[in-house]
């Protein structure tokens, strides 16, 4: 049996409890799966592997001298939500993604949150990501953030923390509907028998969310994903949602400005485009307002953007809300916006900006995880209890030189679950980002991507830094 030599460790199991029984919600799963053998499950692994090659379902790593298109590492042991879980998790996702856009608004028009000093107001105003140039700038239905994945984790208890909100352009949904789209033809009756939501309709949900930015009058909206092209890391994503939406992938040079109106350029001619799902960072979307050597945008984009000719999912100026600084106030927001108590708890934040917390930085990096404040993918962070001296103290002149650019957090150990790893099965840390689209309501697609780092030990589940992923089963 696969499962009989599993130990969990001190961290919370997804699948197992602490004295080695299995979680009701899992019990058909570990009972069929650990039928198979070794050599079994070696053979469906390589079978996903090579399936996900041949459809392109890679990655890329900049600077990795030893080649940088990846397939996404999968793993064939699901991750199980229960439904009285989800539906806990739903209600606060739905929360948190309010909040955050109530916040967008007030930040870019009244900013009343600064005024009544529940934030700092250089907390917004000094954040990379916060554009002052479109203040007062309105956005369709009052909504900037329409696409957002939260990085959801478990604590030693299981209680589900946020770790980070990606309000931009969250990747990873095409790896959700991929790994899904695997595990039916893997596992069919095993599917079936557990009673798993599907998660199937998110490319037409997500068209339905864009459509629904553009002028009402119009009937037949034209939608486009604007990519930097096929370098990019999350490109094969870009033209998988394009291709499942049934619209057009386009970059910079397929779109031009016309009278403050963007057209996209076909055979038979310019076509009007009403909105655009632009997986292109802010400073790169207009050389006339941005990065003047940008050529992955389209000049005059902004202009058409301000006078309300042309949507664009996420709005321009989203990322502050991804900002780590930003991030410890959320429950503020909610507090303040909704008149509501947070339904999913933050991991306790330390700011570098602030002297106390300073202090308290400097003298406990050996203990915390410490992060950039606009870095992701693993990128820009100090695991302390895991780092040299060297290390630590090349972070220490890091903070100190810019304090206002760095959080602290515990160093919490995630949720693990049982991965097939070298031949057999052991426990592996996992995070889990659920999507959320957010048009004339709010959808939680009922799964979403859970990430695990496969390096034994690592809490690091990034793809870029050794990380994989697994389906996530939520049951009726």
């Amino acid at each position: 049996m696969l499962f009989n030599q599993y130990e969990p460790g001190v961290a919370y199991d997804e699948a197992f409890t602490k004295d080695g029984g299995s979680r009701s919600c899992y019990e058909r799963i570990l009972s069929q799966l650990g039928n198979l053998s070794s050599e079994e499950l070696t053979s469906i692994q390589n079978t996903l592997s090579l399936a996900f090659l041949r459809q392109g379902v890679t990655f890329t790593v900049y600077g990795d001298g030893e080649g940088t298109e990846r397939i996404f590492p999968f793993d064939p042991v699901p991750r199980v939500i229960p439904s009285h879980e989800w539906e806990h998790l739903e209600k606060g996702l739905t929360q948190r993604i309010e909040a955050l856009n109530c916040f967008l608004k007030d930040v870019y028009f009244d900013q009343k949150i600064l005024k009544d000093k529940i934030i700092p107001e250089d907390v917004v105003l000094s954040a990379k990501h916060y554009r002052p140039e479109f203040r007062e700038v309105k956005v369709p239905n009052d909504t900037y953030v329409h696409i957002c994945g939260t990085d959801l984790i478990r604590d030693v208890d299981g209680t589900y923390l946020v770790l980070e909100d990606n309000c931009r352009s969250p990747s990873g949904v095409s790896y959700l509907l991929e790994n899904r789209a695997a595990m039916k033809k893997v596992y069919p009756s095993l599917f079936f028998e557990t009673g798993v939501r599907a998660v199937d309709a998110y490319p037409d949900l997500l068209l339905e969310t864009l459509e629904c930015l553009s002028n009402p009058i119009k009937r037949d909206p034209v939608c486009v994903v604007l990519t930097p092209g096929v370098y990019n890391s999350a490109y094969f994503e870009h033209s998988f949602l394009a291709s499942r939406m049934g619209i057009e992938i386009v970059e910079g040079q397929d779109l031009v400005v016309i009278d403050d109106h963007v057209f996209m350029k076909t055979t038979r001619g310019l076509r009007p485009v009403d909105v655009i799902y632009r997986r292109v960072d802010d400073d790169f979307l207009d050389p006339e307002v941005f990065r003047e050597d940008s050529l992955l945008g389209v000049k005059g984009l902004m202009r058409a953007y301000r006078k309300g000719n042309v949507a664009l999912a996420n709005a321009v100026g989203t990322g502050v809300a991804d900002d780590k600084v930003v991030y410890k106030f959320v429950p503020d927001m909610i507090k303040y916006y909704l008149d509501e108590e947070p339904i999913l708890p933050n991991v306790e934040t330390y700011l570098a900006s602030e002297k106390k917390e300073l202090d308290h930085i400097l003298k406990n990096l050996d203990q915390l995880v410490v992060k950039a404040a606009n870095e992701s993918g693993g990128y820009g962070m100090l695991v302390g209890p895991k780092s040299t001296k060297k290390e630590i103290e090349d972070f220490r002149e890091q903070i100190i030189a810019d304090p206002r650019n760095y959080i602290a957090q515990p160093m919490i150990s995630l949720s693990t679950h049982p991965t097939f790893c070298d031949g057999k099965i052991a426990p592996r840390h996992i995070d889990l980002r659920p999507y959320i689209l957010r048009g004339k309501e709010t959808r939680v697609i009922p799964g979403g991507l859970t990430r695990v780092a496969l390096k034994e030990g690592s809490i690091v589940v990034n793809s870029s830094q050794g990380g994989g992923s697994k389906d996530t089963w939520v049951l009726y």
